[in-house]
């Protein structure tokens, strides 16, 4: 704990019978949180030159993507690197990028559909697989009997959306304009647990990644006719600290069993025409 003679500023003072902080100890103290990361960066770094995973990354993942693919592999590192720390944050893409650019993320699961994330020579890039967005309805709804469905046929339905200006509001507005409508919503929630409940309850529909619909819910899926994916990747800063540690992250996020939704093909080659970009 520094002093202040390391300081060479008065930290506290006397009023009366209570010590409270000077203006420096204030600033001290809004400042130990940092410290304590660098502190933390710099033994990772030592014990990372004899490759020993160390310390606290801050892995920051989109809802759906939590349960399926971010806690499996922490669990799996508990067991394989027990000094590592994973601290996990939930981040929708809009918020995920500028966390990694500005460190209070380490790495990121994101889209790399999303036009915020612009990908530089800063950025570190790998794949993790293919989601296909679905067109969530309830048990029982007309629509289900089809195989595929034109979001054209759906202008009439009452819709579950996400947060505005969030990654699947934005893109949930822009697929039913290009399908010649505008929804009408019923709700927003920025949890998908809550949306979901609300297409089973209320009779709403919604337009979900295939990861965030898990088989507990009494819904049914419809692939979009045409199609619509987005691209799930782990990005990371390159020279980053604690490399060893990210590695490690990396390394048990990519090396995951079989998740069928992040399996689905990629239609750039299927169809050629583009139609995955969210």
């Amino acid at each position: 704990m520094l002093n202040s003679g390391q300081t060479r500023c008065r930290l506290i003072e006397r009023t009366g019978r209570r010590v409270r902080l000077t203006p420096a100890g204030l600033l001290l103290a809004r400042r130990g949180r940092e410290i304590l990361d660098r502190m933390a960066d710099v033994e990772a770094e030592l014990r990372a030159l004899n490759d020993e995973p160390i310390g606290t990354v801050r892995l920051g993942v989109f809802q759906s993507a939590i349960y399926s693919l971010a806690v499996p592999a922490a669990n799996r590192l508990a067991t394989t690197h027990p000094h590592l720390h994973l601290e996990l944050v939930e981040m929708e893409p809009h918020e995920s990028g500028p966390a990694l650019r500005s460190g209070d993320a380490d790495v990121i699961v994101t889209t790399t559909d999303y036009a915020g994330l612009t990908p530089g020579a800063d950025l570190e890039v790998m794949s993790l697989g293919s989601d296909p967005v679905v067109l969530v309805l309830p048990q029982g709804h007309p629509l289900a009997s089809r195989t595929a469905v034109d979001l054209a046929a759906c202008k009439e339905e009452t819709w579950a959306c996400d947060r505005p200006q969030s990654y699947m509001a934005d893109l949930t507005l822009r697929l039913c304009r290009e399908a010649g409508f505008e929804p009408r919503v019923a709700c927003r929630f920025s949890n998908y647990l809550m949306l979901l409940r609300h297409v089973e309850t209320a009779g709403s529909v919604a337009l979900l990644p295939a990861l965030a619909v898990t088989a507990d819910h009494a819904v049914v899926t419809r692939r979009l006719s045409p199609p619509v994916h987005r691209n799930v990747a782990v990005v990371v800063r390159r020279g980053a600290p604690q490399r060893a540690a990210v590695n490690a992250v990396i390394a048990a996020l990519r090396d995951h069993p079989e998740i069928e939704a992040l399996a689905a093909p990629d239609p750039a080659r299927d169809h050629g025409d583009g139609d995955h970009r969210p």
